[in-house]
């Protein structure tokens, strides 16, 4: 799949560009814990049975599966901004809806709206890698991609002191206020992208992969209402089985996916979806466990007795230490790369659990796990979009990372049936009331411990960076040392000629350079003789891409030492239609 771009050159985004992106995350990040403190007050307030009341939780879950990755794929063909803009737009519009009824089918309407929105995280690291410079890249998706948990976090006490203090409506026209704000702040100073991919938007591939995870995640969600060996769970986790099956096979065959799976089963990316699952379920598990167990009664010998705003006051830290992360991955990355901070990441999640099965009767105990689990799942979460990046085509940054952010999404889903499921099942009863025990905590840390080691261990078989070799020709002429490959003296860069069969030079071919984030860092087209020069910001690895009328296009990868690199292009090699390196 190809790519196009605009004249803009990459890096030349605002200084505001990163906050702004940052807080549109959080904000769409927020939808989902944003009733949480009112969850178990929601079937008096709706008039409703508590098994309906819980639709409105599932209504926000489904939906934001099914957007992100088609949102990610939308704005890859039309605009990531513009595609963006319409993420907050529906959750403005699905807020106000709910701000304005207490009817339960009404809100379940304006709840899947807000869900929508999610779609906004993979656009925002789609916008970051096309528009900033390398140097800020990896600190400013690390930042976007911990937005998911930030937001989440610094929502819980935010919510319960709303809820204690006003009415619960009041919640809906804050969030409506928030994305209103995103909207005119990302309107002000986030640019639009200038990559777009080629071909149109798959509508069979989209409603087969939305049929397919409403089929999977219903189950899991409500499967514990349901009964998990009743014949609607098992019949709809079957049906969800045949119809991504067929949905799989589809995509195999149309010449523009919607998800190409082809990608998504290289190693890396495999695996590191695999791993994005198993952090979802690890950093759900503390904000199911944690609140409950600061708000329990003292009476139980184990509650806490904590208010809901100080109960969300104590976990906030795990949202805030997830954002201060961030920079501290950027330079580890730059160092280590980002598959040794996931397996750092992992390790101190891992730790964090351990901690936290002897830490639980104290409320500055809870504060210190959720510290250590915040910059662990911080350092898993920013690592995640880079291991994608790092994969794919440039054109396909959208809809791999709204994959990506599915995956974490599936993995919190799972977390939150088999968690529930626990505490259900180890509660205890109190005066007709079913209470969940210290036991069902401590199982619940074990689980979510067990899955970070899961994910440890797959994430210890990605593979490792290594230079990749050149699939061009050599050319022969060499220039002097240091001679200027443009007009004047430059750090370097590439020079020679674009050839087809036989060594015809090839006129007017344009030879687009791309750097290792998938940005365009210049361009040109060859002369008469087919010769072409390109100069460099810095040595280093890149793509050189070379098009021309009446010839296959060629991409394929080449690392300047510095100083002046001779290579021809030629049209006849075999290359990849791609924008980055396979």
């Amino acid at each position: 799949m190809t790519q196009t771009t605009t004249d803009r050159q990459p890096g030349t985004a605002g200084a505001g560009m990163v906050p702004v992106l940052a807080f549109a995350g959080i904000v769409v990040a927020v939808m989902q814990t944003l009733l949480v403190p009112v969850i178990k007050d929601l079937p008096e307030l709706l008039g409703t049975a508590p098994s309906n009341a819980t639709w409105v939780m599932t209504s926000t879950l489904l939906a934001g599966a099914v957007a992100t990755p088609i949102m990610g794929r939308l704005g890859d063909l039309y605009g990531k901004r513009r595609l963006l803009l319409a993420s907050l737009a529906v959750m403005v519009v699905g807020s106000l809806i709910c701000g304005f009824t207490s009817d339960l089918l009404v809100m379940i309407v304006g709840r899947a709206l807000q869900g929508f929105a999610m779609g906004a995280i993979p656009l925002g690291i789609g916008l970051m890698r096309d528009g900033l410079p390398r140097e800020r890249l990896g600190s400013a998706m690390a930042l976007m991609s911990s937005s998911i948990g930030v937001g989440g976090g610094l929502a819980l006490p935010v919510a319960a002191l709303v809820a204690q203090h006003a009415d619960w409506h009041a919640l809906f026209f804050l969030a409506a206020g928030l994305g209103a704000v995103s909207i005119a702040l990302t309107l002000l100073l986030v640019p639009e992208s200038p990559m777009r991919a080629e071909g149109t938007f798959d509508v069979l591939g989209a409603l087969g992969l939305s049929a397919g995870l409403v089929l999977l995640l219903l189950p899991i969600t409500k499967g514990s209402d349901w009964g998990w060996g009743s014949a609607t769970t098992l019949g709809l986790f079957g049906a969800a089985l045949a119809v991504l099956l067929l949905w799989g096979l589809m995509e195999l065959r149309v010449a523009a996916p919607l998800v190409d799976l082809r990608t998504t089963a290289r190693r890396e990316v495999l695996l590191t979806n695999l791993a994005s699952i198993m952090v979802g379920v690890a950093f759900y598990a503390v904000s199911l466990v944690l609140p409950q167990l600061l708000q329990l009664p003292a009476a139980t010998g184990y509650g806490l007795g904590q208010s809901m705003v100080v109960a969300g006051l104590c976990v906030a830290p795990l949202g805030l230490t997830m954002m201060f992360t961030a920079p501290v991955y950027a330079r580890l990355s730059t160092r280590y790369g980002p598959k040794v901070t996931l397996i750092v990441g992992m390790l101190v999640i891992a730790v964090g659990y351990g901690a936290g099965l002897g830490l639980m009767s104290a409320a500055w105990q809870t504060v210190l796990v959720s510290v250590i689990l915040g910059a662990g799942i911080g350092l898993a979460y920013s690592s995640l979009p880079a291991l994608i990046i790092g994969a794919v085509p440039a054109s396909e940054t959208g809809a791999a990372n709204g994959l990506n952010t599915l995956m974490r999404s599936i993995g919190t889903s799972v977390s939150s049936a088999v968690i529930g499921m626990v505490l259900a099942n180890t509660a205890q009863d109190m005066g007709g009331t079913a209470v969940p025990t210290l036991h069902g905590f401590r199982v619940s840390f074990l689980i979510a411990m067990g899955a970070v080691l899961v994910g440890l261990v797959l994430a210890l078989f990605l593979p490792a960076r290594r230079a990749e070799k050149p699939r061009l020709r050599a050319s022969s002429e060499e220039p002097a040392s240091g001679q200027d490959l443009a007009a004047g003296p430059v750090r370097g860069g590439f020079r020679g000629r674009v050839v087809a069969a036989g060594g015809t030079p090839v006129a007017r071919a344009r030879v687009t350079l791309i750097d290792r984030g998938g940005r365009r860092a210049g361009t040109t087209l060859s002369g008469e003789d087919g010769s072409y020069t390109l100069a460099i910001p810095a040595g280093g690895p890149y793509v050189l891409a070379a098009t021309a009328a009446g010839h296959a296009p060629l991409a394929a990868s080449a690392t300047h030492p510095g100083g002046a690199l001779p290579v021809d292009l030629d049209l006849e090699l075999p290359g990849e239609t791609s924008g980055v390196p396979a």
